[in-house]
């Protein structure tokens, strides 16, 4: 049985998933971003156990149809930008288009519909995030983050990022205090 769970982002988000089903004596066959593979058919009763102990870890168990989808293109996106180790060198409409199988124009307009924002700007933000981080790590310069995150150059990037942070990446990257929001905020 598929379950589906909101604001799951982490690897930390899968232990605590993971702890809660170990709990109720459940048995996932696969715990992964946003989405959740058990064996056993749950009983109301197990279901709202489930729901109550993953609010309390701050996710949410999901039955609507239309957010389920919403959390899926989140996950995605998430799973590209911040966990993929491999360069991105995809067209994200065109994946999510194939991985979710809808058509991508009605997946933007869910989207914006119910999130209140683009996909593209979903993708943006998450993007930035990741540079702040690679930034904050130092081990690649400015122009090997450019190559990783799939932009057209370096001055794309540097646009890009002055834009969202109000900063450029080699002014960021002398600030002291570098601020960077955790993915559940974005």
């Amino acid at each position: 049985m598929k379950l589906y769970i909101k604001y799951m982002v982490s690897n930390r988000c899968k232990t605590a998933v993971k702890d809660e089903l170990k709990k109720l004596g459940l048995h996932f066959i696969l715990v992964d971003l946003g989405v959740v593979d058990i064996m056993e058919n749950l009983t109301f009763e197990k279901r709202e156990l489930l729901k109550t102990g993953l609010l309390e870890s701050g996710l949410e168990l999901m039955d609507d149809k239309r957010a389920i989808l919403i959390e899926k293109i989140k996950n995605i996106i998430i799973e590209m930008v911040h966990h993929s180790e491999e360069a991105i060198k995809i067209n994200f409409s065109n994946y999510l288009s194939e991985k979710l199988e809808h058509n991508y124009t009605y997946l933007a307009n869910l989207f914006s519909e119910v999130q209140g924002t683009t996909i593209e700007h979903f993708i943006i933000s998450h993007k930035i995030e990741r540079i702040k981080e690679l930034i904050i790590y130092g081990e690649l310069n400015i122009t090997e983050i450019a190559w990783k995150m799939n932009y057209s150059s370096v001055a794309h990037l540097s646009s890009q990022f002055k834009k969202a942070t109000g900063l450029s990446p080699s002014h960021f990257k002398l600030l002291k205090d570098k601020r960077r929001s955790p993915i559940e905020d974005i």
